[in-house]
């Protein structure tokens, strides 16, 4: 073994133990690494940062800002709008979740498909009166199989792509990893589906009831004059609003609140609904129901920009103390909205815009985040940090979805590479405030991109210095009587394993050279090998700490360290069942 293969192994050897300890940032850790490789001279100084302009980590950071933008426009509500029912069995609903999840995961990075349906899972579980222990786990792994079936699904088959097409000489295109990623997410959400949530204990936390009244917010939504309800009969919104956690208190007409809860009356256009929830509940039916929000003709528009709800607290020396929005002129002067106000729970018959504010209401602000802060400076009511929400933008579904549509359609015509139509796509948004500038770089995994970054520099030295070869050399003779299907399998379970206890994106960096280098030694195509590396590199279902679905999903449903195991020891054994024969029948050796 020569010096550079000796330093490299050591210290990738402390980078791994470091990473699996977890106490240290990976980030830190990987790019102390690979200072401390170009201190040592085995790594270039002229080569120290060429992974910070690699596609594959341009391609991620991509990905999760078209991510954020199809988030932001509501493009899932299309897509689950139905998910809650109180009709469905438990089995049932795993198998809807875990279907939408593993679709979304497909087009979008996976991690941000489970962000957006954790919550309508935990609204089942809240609506069912069950722990969401017995789903959320089957929701996260559902979304990790979707991730392997395209190629911006999830970050190792980026990093197997373009690992092949500067080794090879082309990449693996968009839908390469369908086929064998489509026979993966088949079988897997069949067994979680079926068998894999029965095994979780019933340890998890059960979904917190209701906050009390003091949390909700009452507010007014308009009806729109294309509404479907125009001429219905205001109960005919009661089960739509039920399903959201939403009461309706009553009807505004010509500008008076008519008396009582108003159920019998008639829609008309231009009537104001008098809403009771929590600010995400009211968002959500209003969108559902199609109303509009006071002030909705200043904000929207295909060029309206991304808008929060926040929740800000009424001191005894606010300038909103004793007057109304409409004394402030609020909307006019500060372009906000007071959509809503919560008075320790204790409903009020005065229109919102109308009421006096008392020191102690909470209002609900909405607009744009920059002049929401200013105006909650202006009118001197105190923001509180962890009550913000976005605000869908569901005029923009559409739009949202075609862009991305095309711009996918051109980088597999081969018009232009994938991070250039991605690039493309997340500038369009920009331009019509899909996301805002500040989103733009919120999106972005940093710690994710450091890592990954980081690491190909160290790879690519690995790789240089005959390191890789080393290690398939060693497999081989370890392995030299076996067919190469075993051998395949061997490499799988090997590469799974580490994915269990490291980061995916690093495994997936030192597994792909191992396995071309296997290949070679096997003389045989190389592309089965990649192809099992990325799917056992994705797979990573032992721990709460091999991907980041799993740490994601590990408070809300109150699991612990050793839950993980019981459904994903016989998943991870099913998928290396399945993909062997389903990559040598796609992908022959």
């Amino acid at each position: 073994m020569t010096y550079e293969q000796i330093f490299l192994f050591c210290l990738l050897g402390v980078v791994f133990a470091f990473l699996v300890w977890g106490r240290i940032r990976y980030d830190l850790v990987a790019f102390a690494a690979l200072i401390i490789a170009v201190a040592a001279g085995v790594v270039d100084a002229h080569d120290a940062f060429i992974g910070f302009g690699h596609e594959a980590v341009v391609i991620i950071a991509l990905v999760l800002i078209v991510s954020r933008a199809m988030m932001n426009a509501g493009a899932v509500e299309l897509i689950a709008r139905f998910v809650l029912s109180s009709g469905r069995s438990l089995s049932t609903h795993i198998g809807f979740m875990s279907v939408i999840g593993a679709g979304l995961s497909a087009v979008i990075n996976n991690v941000a498909a489970l962000v957006m349906l954790m919550t309508l899972d935990i609204e089942a579980a809240k609506k069912a009166k069950r722990p969401v222990s017995r789903s959320l786990m089957s929701l996260s792994f559902a979304t990790i199989l979707g991730g392997m079936i395209t190629l911006i699904g999830t970050p190792p088959n980026i990093v197997i792509a373009e690992f092949r097409g500067r080794a090879l000489g082309e990449s693996f295109s968009m839908f390469d990893f369908s086929p064998v990623g489509l026979v993966c997410a088949v079988v897997g959400i069949a067994f979680v589906t079926l068998v894999g949530w029965r095994l979780i204990p019933e340890t998890g936390q059960a979904v917190a009831g209701d906050d009390g009244e003091a949390g909700l917010f009452v507010v007014e939504a308009g009806v729109k004059e294309k509404s479907k309800f125009i001429d219905a009969p205001v109960s005919d919104l009661y089960p739509l609003a039920d399903e959201h956690d939403v009461t309706v208190l009553g009807l505004v007409r010509r500008g008076k609140r008519l008396p009582g809860f108003s159920a019998g009356e008639e829609l008309r256009k231009s009537d104001q609904l008098i809403l009771e929830g929590d600010p995400k509940s009211i968002e959500a039916f209003i969108g559902a129901a199609e109303l509009d929000t006071p002030g909705s003709e200043e904000h929207g528009g295909i060029r309206g920009k991304s808008l929060v709800l926040v929740e800000a607290i009424v001191p005894d020396n606010a300038r909103m103390v004793g007057r109304t929005a409409l004394d402030l002129r609020l909307l006019y002067r500060r372009g906000v909205t007071l959509l809503g106000v919560s008075r320790q729970g204790r409903r009020f018959r005065e229109r919102v815009r109308k009421l006096p504010i008392r020191a102690g209401d909470v209002v609900l602000l909405l607009g744009p985040e920059s002049r929401v802060a200013d105006a909650a400076d202006w009118l001197g009511v105190l923001p509180l940090a962890e009550k913000s929400h976005n605000v869908i933008q569901r005029g923009k579904a559409l739009f949202a979805v075609a862009v991305f549509a095309i711009a996918v359609a051109i980088s597999v015509m081969g018009f232009v590479p994938l991070a250039i139509a991605l690039a493309g796509a997340v500038a369009i948004y920009a331009l019509f405030n899909v996301v805002g500038a500040r989103e733009v770089y919120e999106s972005v995994e940093w710690p994710v991109i450091v890592l990954l970054a980081s690491l190909i520099p160290l790879g690519l030295a690995l790789e240089e210095s005959g390191g890789t070869k080393l290690i398939a050399d060693s497999i081989l003779s370890l392995t030299g009587s076996l067919p190469a299907w075993a051998i395949l399998a061997i490499l799988m379970v090997v590469t799974m394993t580490l994915s269990d206890f490291l980061n995916n994106v690093a495994t997936a960096l030192i597994a792909a050279p191992v396995g071309l280098s296997v290949a070679q030694g096997l003389n045989v195509s190389p592309d089965p090998f990649l192809m099992g590396v990325a799917v056992a590199a994705s797979c990573a279902f032992l721990t709460p700490i091999g991907h980041k679905n799993n740490t994601i999903i590990m408070g809300p449903g109150g699991y612990r360290f050793g839950d993980y195991w019981r459904m994903g020891l016989p998943l991870e054994i099913l998928i290396i069942a399945v993909s062997v024969p389903a990559i040598l029948f796609f992908w022959p050796l």
